[in-house]
Order: C-alpha cells, then structure tokens, then sequence
C-alpha cells in the first residue's frame, strides 16, 4: 500500500498543482485515497496506541470537536503521505521565497527538513486526525508550533459530504495589506485533499511580489460526523 501511495501521488498533474498555488494560493488534490484507506484511518481514530495526544477545541477555545496528534513511528499510510507530497511542495516554498526575495532553503528530503527541527527541539509529530460531530466548527487559525515551519499543508476528507455529514467546509481567509480580506469556501469529496499555505503566500503586485497572510478553519457541521486528516510536515516543540 505504501508503494501504491507514492505512486499516486508521483501521478498527480504537478504541473497544474503548482500553477494553481501560485495563482489561487491553494490547490485541489483529485481523490487519492480510497474508500478502504479511509476507514482504516478513521478506525485509528479510537486506537489510543496511534496516538500521542488528544485536544478537546472547546476547552481552548479553538472551536468545537477534538483532534489527535499521531506518534512516532507515523503509520506506513500517513509518513508515505508525508514523504511523498514533501519534494514537490518543496520546490514551490523554495520559488516562492525567492520571490520574496529571500534564499532557497529546503531540503528535497523530508527526512533533511525535520533534522532541522529537531536540532531546534521540534521533536514532537504533527499529523492528526480530526472529528466534528454536528454543531463542531473549526476557528480560524495557523498550525506553526515552533520557529521552524513548512509553507504548506495537506487535508483530505475522509467520509462523505452528504452522507456522512453536511456543512464543514473547508475555508480559507487571506488577509491583504491594507484591503479587506479575501475568503474561500472549499468542499472536498471523500480521500480528495487539499493544499494550502501554513503561513503566508506571495501575490504578484505593481512593486513585485507582497506577502499576504492566511487563515484556515471548518465551518459548522450541520449534521452526521466528518472525520479530516491532516498532514503537517514540521515537527512542533
């Protein structure tokens, strides 16, 4: 399974992934995982032995749901995930900082890229599998855990929109310098996925390139249990 992974995502049109990025900020993955792969990431979720912690968002005030962050070692299905989407997004975040006009930093390897967190103390897995149940909602929000970050982070969708839940789409809020801030509302079919900045993005202007900031959220589940997964490629502290 780990090899079938890779190779879907080694086939996914990169091309058009990338010029989405660097024209909407944001790309859409097409169905990657299966119905089979699903469930068995959603049946991890009770498999306390998966895990290394468990967030209730109401208690902090994050939204409405909880979420658990994987342990190490990741599951084959989820590091095959975070080893294989890495190369390619790394060649964006590096053209996207020289567009800012700032240095190509990241490695092609993923394995090279967390050896940089670790030797700033993030040593701790990111990855995490969410659950709304009707009436959970996500605020909006940015995933950095430390000084070192990824420019970017995929969510698949793992049940399906109009079966197994209604509402909880996914949105993105980009905030522009000195204009009122742009929103996207996006729905994802079951095993799609979802790329989007962790932080910030580049946008063309009359001066060259100028960062703008972006948010993410889920908005409110309005009935049924959706389950997301989520993949970050930093480690946090």
């Amino acid at each position: 399974m780990p090899n079938l992974i890779a190779e879907r995502v080694a086939s996914l049109d990169w091309k058009l992934l990338q010029q989405s990025l660097d024209e909407h900020g944001y790309a859409l993955i097409p169905p990657l995982l299966d119905n089979d792969q699903c469930r068995e990431i959603i049946n991890m979720y009770d498999e306390e032995t998966f895990f290394r912690s468990t967030i209730d968002m109401t208690r902090y005030r994050f939204g409405r749901g909880e979420y658990k962050y994987f342990q190490s070692p990741l599951p084959p299905l989820l590091q095959q995930l975070r080893t294989s989407f890495y190369p390619e997004l790394a060649k964006t975040a590096n053209r996207w900082l020289q567009r800012l006009g700032g240095d190509a930093i990241y490695p092609s390897d993923l394995q090279e890229f967390l050896d940089q967190c670790h030797q700033q103390g993030q040593v701790r897995p990111t990855p995490l599998i969410l659950k709304y149940e009707a009436g959970g909602y996500n605020c909006l929000h940015q995933d950095l855990y430390g000084d070192i970050f990824f420019p970017f982070q995929v969510v698949f969708t793992l049940n399906q929109r109009g079966v197994d839940y209604t509402g909880g789409e996914f949105i993105l809020v980009e905030q522009r310098p000195r204009a009122q801030s742009r929103g996207h509302v996006i729905t994802l079919e079951q095993g799609s996925g979802l790329i989007f900045p962790t932080n910030h993005r580049p946008v063309s202007g009359k001066r060259g390139y100028y960062k703008t900031r972006l948010r993410h959220g889920v908005s409110t589940i309005t009935s049924g249990t959706r389950y997301t997964l989520g993949i970050i490629f930093h480690d946090a502290e």
